[in-house]
């Protein structure tokens, strides 16, 4: 069974930071391509950035680059999201998400798992 639960979401301030962390209970770890993804209310689930299993590949949305980096740490079966500078276009539900595949993809149904989401909002 796997299970992913993110945190570190919660109220910033315009230009702040925030780091959000999902952990995983997944086995092959290591060979599981990783995700995050973001929907705000009335909104459709978007794609904010994914890394390879080994971490050597990484994509980022555009809206994102220079801003957030991805990072993951097999040792810890965790993922991260370093968000910096922060925009109140950034407030969502963020949730990660893991594929049974070492490679990344940006389309949510690409992935098998999702985590419950931690809220990020943005104020100005």
């Amino acid at each position: 069974q796997v299970q992913l639960v993110e945190s570190g979401g919660g109220l910033v301030q315009v230009g702040g930071s925030l780091r959000l962390s999902c952990a995983a209970s997944v086995r092959t770890f290591g060979s599981s391509a990783m995700g995050w993804f973001r929907q705000a209310p009335g909104k459709e689930r978007e794609f904010v950035s994914a890394i390879s299993g080994s971490g050597s590949m990484l994509r980022y949305d555009d809206s994102v680059k220079g801003r957030f980096t991805i990072s993951r740490d097999n040792a810890k079966n965790t993922l991260y999201l370093q968000m910096n500078n922060l925009k109140p276009e950034d407030t969502a539900g963020y949730y990660c998400a893991a594929r049974s595949s070492i490679y990344i993809s940006s389309r949510p149904s690409q992935y098998e798992y999702w985590g419950q989401g931690t809220q990020v909002t943005v104020s100005s």
